[in-house]
């Protein structure tokens, strides 16, 4: 990866305390190994009273992402006092692990994990504490409130009923079509969904079609272009089913969506993850819709390959279709969440803001080719482009399937949603089949739920 710097505003300080005049300073990307040996930054919030915390992580040890946090937590032990004992669960813990514990006196201070998933499993179950008293702390170069923009901070997604923030994000996920910059070389975004399938030509996408989640993204993307952001999950939450058909623009959705179907390679329903990821990567196909984590992947595997192959990333979003007025890009945020029993909330609360510093924060593009938050802090050159939409003015932010994989605790998705798609990529249901299909049969799964 291409390490980039940015120039950023720091105050310099008098002797006295006051404030000079700004002064302009080069921050650039450590290497990897070069951030586990940067000297620790102070705390600017330390816990008057907890000298320790429990933190329960979706996240491995091994992982480049927890490598990054166990790294911040023994800093903060350092500067603070304050022991970290942290259990790595992995991406189902909330469920599996942290969802029963809230009956019970054993919970974590602190959690992670990504927004759908907390406000779904965890939030919606009382089983969180409001944050916004987070925003006020100090980080180890500023407030947190100044160190996140009002995107990610004040977004709706990240509010509970009561309108209060019920976690804070540090980590931010995105999704894009992806492909080769050599093997394209002075690609122009299309602008048409018939631009798109110009520039797709014959057989050309790649998608591991066993993954529901990622075969529902084509559907996903245009649906929200048509109904705006939340429709997808309100449709989903009709008891009626009827939704799905009164707005007009599933329907176009689900036409696209047939019209993308056309382009997958051969074998796209055939394989088991990754191995279609891995084709795109070994040059079987030019277009692969994937999230931010996809460079990573891809070249993870071409580097086990040998050989010497790499890829230069580029990245473009969805155009807007023909009627379409909602210009949505799909923001996923990894954030930390305080349960509503932690024993010790002032130094889980501390933790958040101790991480959010910059040269902490850091680690997550050094170590893990991983967007943030801050909008200070080099990006990853693959993800460049993906950065520059988020941060477009212009584009609304959606959750990642417009929140529609967290109904009813994922099993809407799973039952409903996922098999109709499936089979409208196959060709087995017409546009109009499926969206008859969709009304159907969320009035049936809801009839069922009681």
């Amino acid at each position: 990866m291409r390490r980039t710097s940015i120039a950023v505003l720091a105050l310099a300080l008098t002797a006295c305390g006051g404030p000079a005049a700004p002064a302009e300073e080069e921050f650039s990307l450590p290497t990897a190994a070069a951030y586990f040996t940067t000297p620790c930054p102070e705390a600017g919030t330390r816990p008057a009273t907890d000298k320790e915390l429990t933190y329960w992580s979706m996240w491995t040890k091994d992982e480049p992402q927890g490598k990054v946090l166990r790294y911040a937590a023994d800093c903060f032990t350092k500067k603070t006092g304050v022991k970290v004992t942290i259990q790595w669960l992995g991406r189902a813990y909330l469920r599996q692990n942290l969802l029963p514990a809230l009956n019970t006196d054993t919970v974590p201070d602190l959690f992670d994990q990504d927004l759908t998933n907390i406000k779904a499993a965890i939030a919606s179950a009382g089983g969180t504490r409001p944050l916004d008293d987070v925003l006020n702390l100090k980080t180890g170069d500023g407030v947190v409130r100044d160190v996140l923009p009002a995107a990610y901070r004040d977004s709706a997604a990240i509010k509970d009923e009561a309108g209060k923030p019920f976690a804070v994000p540090y980590l931010v996920m995105g999704n894009a079509w992806w492909y080769d910059k050599k093997k394209v070389p002075g690609l122009k975004p299309p602008a048409t969904m018939k631009d798109l399938y110009t520039l797709f030509g014959d057989r050309s996408v790649a998608l591991d079609g066993d993954i529901g989640y990622y075969a529902a993204w084509f559907f996903d993307q245009l649906a929200t272009r048509y109904v705006g952001p939340g429709g997808l999950a309100r449709a989903a939450q009709d008891p009626t089913g009827r939704l799905w058909k009164s707005d007009p623009g599933f329907l176009k959705a689900a036409e696209h969506t047939a019209g993308i179907a056309a382009h997958l390679v051969d074998g796209w329903d055939a394989g088991k993850f990754p191995q279609i990821q891995q084709r795109w990567a070994d040059g079987d196909a030019t277009y692969l819709f994937m999230g931010s984590w996809g460079p990573t992947e891809t070249r993870e595997y071409l580097t086990k390959q040998g050989g010497g192959q790499d890829i230069d990333y580029g990245s473009f979003q969805f155009p807007m279709p023909d009627g379409a007025t909602h210009d949505v890009i799909e923001v996923q945020q990894v954030a930390f969440g305080v349960t509503a029993k932690a024993r010790h909330p002032e130094a889980a609360k501390a933790f958040i803001a101790y991480f959010l510093t910059r040269d902490l924060l850091a680690g997550l593009p050094a170590v893990a080719d991983s967007l943030t938050p801050r909008t200070d802090l080099p990006v990853p050159s693959d993800l460049t482009d993906l950065k520059a939409a988020l941060e477009n003015p212009a584009k609304k932010h959606t959750l990642f399937m417009d929140g529609l994989d967290g109904v009813a605790d994922g099993k809407f998705a799973e039952q409903v949603f996922f098999p109709a798609d499936n089979d409208l990529l196959k060709g087995k249901l017409t546009p109009v089949a499926f969206v008859d299909r969709l009304v159907t049969a969320t009035a049936a799964f809801w009839k069922a739920q009681g």
